[in-house]
């Protein structure tokens, strides 16, 4: 089967509805404002608490923590979605932000100061937008060489999140540096491609958390990969994007599993045998939709649109409305469908995730007594999903864009 009905529920038949979509983005920013504290920042959800962490310690990181939280309220503010009462990109903010993300990373701080999701980088990044001083941009270049070889080679850690940050800094400057730092980091990643005689592609393996993997999906895996390649293609040699885009294609061709005319892919190249498949942005055919939807030509048409079908066949999820694992995150896949075939069927679908997501939304704030203040795994990341599904756009948050006043 290509998904596990146990994480799906049935779609409840909302009616889109502007008002109610613009009141809960509204809503969702004014709690996030109302909940700041200097001293705090955000309360952590017990979702986001990990094993062994501090349920009480406000989380850091862009991932899921207060640098993510920061970053959709001034992208939603940047594209027009939100109005704020304070500026959370003030200097003594972002240097106590990097503090205690330096000492939730602990020993592992100077190693991972790079890592795109978890790391010192995108704090830099939020500093680099509000005050664009050389100082910075030297830190965010010395990042971005020293995450070079990264052992992870995926988003989160690895040099695909540095790819990612140096093709966000030259569409914000168009300086010669970032796309130079940008053709070195694909040129190394380049270089790491191992051959797989069992299924006929490339792929990578990633080193991470104690465990070496194949992984090929959207989070930890080859194909997330793909965005920043296929967004900054302009960057490369001719013969250079021509071979990424066929190393891409055929990796993706090489790895669906199809049934009928729906299609989704396994975490990771050779997975255990009896893993269920998963359908949501970081593991399944969600992410593979959002992260390949940008690929020109047409390679990959029937095999983006058979997945998304089966996005559709398998319903919301049940995990939330965020966007990593939840309803969010997949209906971002029908956004992407939108925006490459121009068939409003696609749209209607996301917008009616958006309006079972925002019951989700309602239903969770209820139980737990407080809404959950993280870009990829909670509101503030579902908020700006929202928007997108009123403007009919597909930008998902700082894997498509990173400065919102320049990309709106």
């Amino acid at each position: 089967m290509l998904f596990d009905p146990a994480r799906h529920e049935s779609l409840q038949a909302i009616p889109w509805d502007e008002d109610r979509v613009r009141a809960c983005i509204g809503q969702i920013v004014d709690d996030a404002e109302s909940r700041f504290t200097p001293q705090d920042w955000w309360p952590p959800h017990p979702r986001d608490v990990n094993l062994g962490e501090d349920a009480n310690q406000p989380a850091t990181p862009l991932y899921y923590g207060a640098c993510g939280v920061v970053w959709a309220l001034h992208y939603l503010q940047d594209v027009g979605a939100a109005r704020l009462k304070r500026n959370y990109r003030e200097s003594a903010l972002l240097a106590d932000l990097l503090a205690r993300n330096n000492a939730w990373l602990g020993d592992d701080a100077a190693e991972q100061a790079g890592s795109f999701m978890m790391g010192e980088l995108p704090i830099g990044l939020l500093e680099h937008s509000a005050r664009p001083q050389p100082t910075t941009a030297d830190r965010l270049a010395e990042l971005i060489s020293r995450n070079l070889a990264h052992p992870a080679r995926e988003l989160m850690w690895g040099s695909p999140g540095t790819l990612l940050a140096a093709l966000f800094l030259h569409q914000r400057t168009g300086e010669t540096r970032w796309a130079e730092l940008f053709r070195t980091t694909a040129a190394m990643l380049w270089s790491q491609l191992l051959w797989s005689e069992e299924f006929g592609c490339h792929y990578w393996t990633q080193d991470l958390y104690g465990d070496r993997s194949t992984y090929i999906d959207a989070i930890h895996g080859f194909v997330a990969t793909a965005v920043p390649l296929i967004h900054a293609r302009n960057l490369l040699a001719e013969a250079d994007w021509a071979a990424w885009q066929a190393c891409i294609e055929n990796t993706v061709l090489r790895t669906v599993t199809w049934e009928g005319a729906q299609a989704n892919w396994r975490a990771r190249l050779a997975p255990p045998p009896t893993k269920p498949l998963l359908m949501q942005y970081c593991h399944g055919a969600p992410g593979f939709v959002i992260c390949l939807a940008d690929m020109p030509g047409y390679a990959l048409n029937n095999v983006l649109i058979a997945a998304g079908e089966a996005i559709w066949a398998a319903g919301p999820l049940n995990k939330g409305s965020n966007l990593c694992h939840g309803t969010g995150g997949n209906g971002y896949a029908f956004l992407k469908l939108y925006q490459r075939t121009g068939d409003s069927l696609w749209l209607q679908r996301a917008q009616s995730f958006a309006m079972h997501g925002i019951a989700q939304t309602e239903a969770d704030a209820m139980q737990y007594g407080q809404m959950r203040y993280s870009l990829w795994t909670g509101d503030p990341g579902f908020a700006i999903y929202l928007w997108d599904c009123l403007r009919g756009r597909a930008d998902f948050p700082t894997l498509d864009v990173f400065y919102g006043a320049t990309d709106s």
